[in-house]
């Protein structure tokens, strides 16, 4: 599902969303950086009012549902509720294309090559798009009997991985994604998000994803196996307002200097900081951090440290680095000051934000038990016929046998 704000980080370019518009910029500290700044609502718009069945297509609000960066930063894509997916290069950043989705998205992103961009819908199809034909109409390219909600390629492009609502990895093969290579199985709520851990040198098959059963689960994800499973619940102090709250990730990033993970949950202000041990297959918990005020995102930017964008006009951005093993808020610095400044005098895209609740609260199954409502409607009954039998024939009341009273 979107995020009503988000963050993307690629090198020492920094994006931040919110709404229809966005804001790039960068993070050295150079002052003479000028921001961009695009707003998707005077965009171009497809000409086309009728969907396929033949109905008025419903008008969208432009808030963007999902964005990007290429695996160099050299581009940038996002999709918007008003079904268009509109492509950026980023060194000058420049509109390349405004193209039109069928169904809206719930998540994209770009191959390894960087040829093709994989955009993920409601409706569980993937369509492809090129980078190097702007102009391109989509291909369809795989489809779920569910909704999709995350989508990954592997770093060599073999592989495409696609979560679903109804518990489900998959992990199709990208030159023909009618063959199935496996299935990661073991959430028991929706996937949430995926994450397939980058460049790493001794264990290059490996997957983060989390779920709405409150677990981050670590796999092999060319055979499918479990490697290690973290209960997020048992990392929560009963004391904490949250406790007992049902979440899920909206963000799993990975820091490949020291092998850490980043995972924030929906609606949850706190960030839990996990150690990834790859000889040992196994994820070990290392410490939480809380703050003040909604998080809405985080990234790694690697040789700075974890970017925190939060709902704070006077401090929307907290960069964290580790400190004698334990990571805390750095003081502000130039590279800190800078963006921080930005965003304040563009608090308008944010601010529009602020009270929206685009979490995943919707996506859990609902549960009835009749059973338990039909024995308690019964036994109100039969306390009722012993208190007040029927009258027998002659007018008295009418003695129940034992078998009736227990009917």
């Amino acid at each position: 599902m979107a995020s009503c704000a988000g963050l993307a980080l690629c090198g020492r370019a920094l994006v931040v969303r919110g709404g229809s518009r966005f804001l790039a910029t960068s993070t050295a500290g150079s002052d003479d950086d000028v921001p961009f700044l695009y707003d998707c609502s005077p965009a171009e718009k497809s000409q086309e009012n009728k969907g396929e069945d033949g109905q008025p297509m419903e008008k969208g609000s432009d808030m963007i549902l999902a964005a990007a960066f290429s695996k160099s930063g050299g581009y940038f894509a996002l999709t918007d509720d008003s079904k268009r997916l509109i492509l950026f290069r980023t060194k000058p950043w420049q509109c390349l294309s405004v193209r039109t989705v069928v169904r809206r998205c719930t998540a994209l992103t770009f191959t390894a090559s960087e040829e093709k961009l994989l955009v993920a819908d409601k409706s569980g199809d993937v369509y492809s798009f090129s980078v190097s034909d702007p102009q391109g109409c989509g291909k369809l390219e795989l489809g779920h009997l569910s909704m999709l909600l995350d989508v990954a390629v592997s770093p060599d492009d073999r592989y495409v991985l696609t979560a679903d609502r109804d518990e489900k990895i998959r992990v199709s093969w990208a030159a023909a994604p009618h063959s199935i290579e496996s299935f990661c199985l073991g959430h028991a709520e929706f996937v949430s998000r995926i994450l397939v851990v980058p460049d790493h040198p001794d264990h290059p098959e490996l997957l983060l994803s989390s779920s709405g059963d409150c677990t981050l689960r670590l796999w092999e994800y060319q055979s499918g196996r479990e490697l290690h499973c973290c209960h997020l619940t048992s990392l929560r102090e009963p004391a904490e307002p949250w406790g007992d709250k049902r979440s899920a990730a909206s963000r799993i990033a990975y820091w490949g200097q020291e092998s850490c993970v980043a995972l924030l949950c929906d609606c949850i202000p706190v960030v839990y900081i996990f150690q990834l041990d790859a000889r040992r297959q196994q994820l070990a918990y290392r410490q939480q951090l809380a703050f003040q005020h909604r998080v809405w995102d985080v990234a790694f930017e690697e040789g700075q440290g974890l970017w925190v964008l939060q709902d704070c006009r006077e401090a929307p951005l907290v960069l964290c680095r580790p400190v004698d093993g334990q990571w805390q808020a750095v003081p502000e610095n130039t590279a800190l000051k800078k963006v921080s400044a930005h965003l304040q005098g563009n608090w308008a895209m944010l601010e529009g934000v602020s009270g929206m609740d685009a979490g995943f609260s919707g996506l859990y199954k609902a549960t009835f038990d009749n059973v338990t409502a039909y024995l308690r409607k019964k036994e109100e009954r039969l306390q009722k016929r012993r208190q007040n039998p029927p009258p027998g024939p002659n007018g008295q009341a009418k003695k129940m046998k034992p078998e009736e009273a227990s009917l």
